[in-house]
C-alpha cells in the first residue's frame, strides 16, 4: 500500500475517531478502539492500539489524562490531535521512514530551534547565558527550516534559547504560516500574559513547556528571586484559558528531593500541566557548575520515582536521560531530533555544542548527510546499556572521537570549549554512574518499554 493511501486512511480514521469522541468523551472513549479497528488495516500499529485499549479498559491514570484533554479549548484540542498525532506522528512518520531509506541518513521527528540567544533571566549553570544576546534566526530562516523539514516529513518544531518568547510576535506568525505543524516552546514563563494567551487561542498550535526547578526556594535559587511566583501566575493564566502546557524540569544535585516528590507531581497536575520533561543537568560551557551534577544515588532516585508516578499520576512524564530504553538509545543527531542554534549552526543535540554545518550555507538534508550527523547515524546506539545512552555524559570517548574524526568545531561563541575539555568533566561522572547503571539494567529483566530479555 502506498504511503499516500496509508496517510489518507489514517487521516480518515483519526478524524472519525475525534468526531465520535467529541460529543460525549466519557461515554464514547471506551468505544474508541472499535471504531479505530474498523477503519485501519489489521496489524497496523498493533502494539500501540493494544496499549490504548488497555488504558481505556482499566480506566487508569492515563485514561484520566485523556479525559483532562477534554477540559481544553475545543479548537486547540482539535489542532493538537491533528498536528501532533496525525501530521507529526502518523503521516510524518511514514514520510520520515521513506526519506531515511532514500537518503541513507537520519531524519528527525522533531527539530529544536533557537529563535534568539537573548534571555531576560540569568540562571545558574545555563550555557545559553554564555551565548550572548545578539544572535537571532530571522523569520525567513525559521520558515525555510520548517519548509525543508516538512519535505522530509517533520511536522514537530520545538523552541529553546535564550528565551524564545522574547520573539513572541514572530513565533505566532510562524504558527500562522504553518498551521499543519505543532510548535512547543521551552520557556521560563515570565513573559506569558493575557495578550499572548489570546494569541495562542487564535493560532491553536503553540504549546509552552515552562521551566520549573522545584518548589520556591529550589527554583528561585537557580532562576532568581520572584521567578517561582511569576511561573505560578503564568500557569494559572494558561489554565484559566483552557490552554495546554507542560513543565520542563532540570534535575540537579540540589533539587532532586523537590522534583522527585509526590508533592511536586501533584503541584504540576493541580496547576494544569499535561506533561513534564525531566532533563539531567549537563556540565556544558566554561561556566558549568560541576557541583550541580547529580550523584549516582540521586539519579537512581529520579529513575525510580518517575516510573512510579508514570503509573499513578495523570500527567505524561519523560525523563530525557533515563528513558532511552523506550526509544533505543540516544535520539540526537537527527535520529529523532536535532538542534539549530541562533547563529544557524546545525548541532546533533541541544547539549552537544559542536557542528560542521550551518543552515545559512547548506540545506537541512545536506547537514543530515554531513560527516558529524553520519557519525551519529553509524554509531547509534552508543552503548548496549540504555541507561548509558549519551556520547557525552556516559560515553565521553565516543564524542571525543566523533568530533576529532569529523572536524566539527565548538559553537560556543563566547568561550569555545574543546571536546577534550568537555569530556574531561564528564569522564569521572561516567565512571561513577556505570556501576549503578549496569546494576539497574540487569535488574530490568524483561522490560515493558523495549521488550528485551536477559
Amino acid at each position: 500500500m502506498s504511503n499516500s493511501i496509508k496517510a489518507s486512511m489514517q487521516n480518515f480514521a483519526v478524524n472519525q475517531a475525534l468526531n465520535y469522541i467529541e460529543g460525549n468523551p466519557e461515554e464514547n472513549i471506551p468505544k474508541l478502539m472499535e471504531l479505530v479497528d474498523k477503519f485501519t488495516p489489521e496489524g497496523w500499529y498493533a502494539a500501540q492500539r493494544d496499549a490504548i485499549r488497555k488504558v481505556i479498559e482499566e480506566k487508569n491514570n492515563w485514561y484520566q489524562l485523556i479525559l483532562r484533554l477534554y477540559e481544553l479549548d475545543p479548537g486547540v484540542r482539535r489542532a493538537f490531535f491533528q498536528n501532533f498525532l496525525f501530521n507529526a506522528s502518523l503521516k510524518g512518520g511514514a514520510t520520515q521512514e521513506e526519506m531515511k531509506e532514500k537518503y541513507g541518513c537520519n531524519i528527525p521527528w522533531g527539530i529544536l530551534l533557537d529563535p534568539t540567544s537573548a534571555c531576560n533571566l540569568h540562571c545558574t549553570g545555563c550555557w545559553a547565558a554564555e551565548y550572548g544576546n545578539r544572535l537571532n534566526l530571522s523569520l525567513e530562516d525559521i520558515d525555510s527550516i520548517i519548509r525543508q523539514g516538512k519535505e522530509l516529513g517533520t511536522y514537530m518544531y520545538l523552541y529553546t534559547g535564550g528565551e524564545p518568547l522574547v520573539r513572541k510576535k514572530d513565533l505566532i506568525k510562524i504558527c500562522e504560516m504553518h498551521p499543519d505543524c505543532e510548535f512547543l516552546s521551552f520557556t521560563n514563563g515570565t513573559l506569558i500574559d493575557e495578550e499572548f494567551c489570546q494569541e495562542m487561542l487564535r493560532v491553536k498550535n503553540f504549546v509552552p513547556a515552562i521551566s520549573l526547578e522545584g518548589f520556591e526556594d529550589a527554583n528561585d535559587s537557580r532562576r532568581g528571586q520572584g521567578v517561582y511566583q511569576k511561573i505560578q501566575s503564568a500557569m494559572a493564566l494558561l489554565k484559566a484559558h483552557k490552554l495546554p502546557f507542560g513543565v520542563s524540569t532540570c534535575y540537579t544535585s540540589r533539587n532532586v528531593e523537590d522534583v522527585s516528590s509526590e508533592k511536586y507531581f501533584d503541584l504540576m497536575i493541580d496547576s494544569g500541566a499535561f506533561f513534564v520533561w525531566f532533563f539531567h543537568y549537563m556540565p556544558v560551557g566554561s561556566g558549568a557548575a560541576l557541583e550541580l551534577l547529580p550523584t549516582p544515588e540521586q539519579r537512581e532516585k529520579m529513575y525510580r520515582r518517575i516510573r512510579e508516578y508514570r503509573n499513578s499520576k495523570a500527567i505524561f512524564s519523560i525523563d530525557f536521560q533515563n528513558d532511552a530504553e523506550y526509544v533505543g538509545g540516544c535520539i540526537a543527531g537527527g535520529r529523532n531530533y536535532l538542534h539549530i542554534n541562533a547563529k544557524g549552526d546545525v548541532e546533533p543535540c541541544a547539549f552537544i555544542h559542536y557542528s560542521d554545518a550551518n543552515i545559512h550555507e547548506v540545506s537541512l538534508l545536506d547537514a543530515l548527510r554531513g560527516p558529524l550527523f553520519m557519525a551519529y547515524h553509524d554509531g547509534q546506539p552508543f552503548n548496549d546499556n540504555m541507561l548509558r545512552p549519551c556520547p557525552m555524559l556516559e560515553n565521553p570517548e565516543k564524542l571525543r572521537q566523533m568530533v576529532a574524526d569529523t572536524g566539527a568545531e565548538s559553537t560556543d561563541y563566547q568561550s569555545p570549549e574543546s571536546a577534550d575539555h568537555l569530556c574531561g568533566k564528564t569522564t569521572p561522572y561516567a565512571e561513577d554512574w556505570k556501576v549503578t547503571a549496569d546494576r539497574l539494567w540487569q535488574e530490568c529483566g524483561t522490560c515493558a518499554g523495549c521488550g528485551r530479555e536477559i
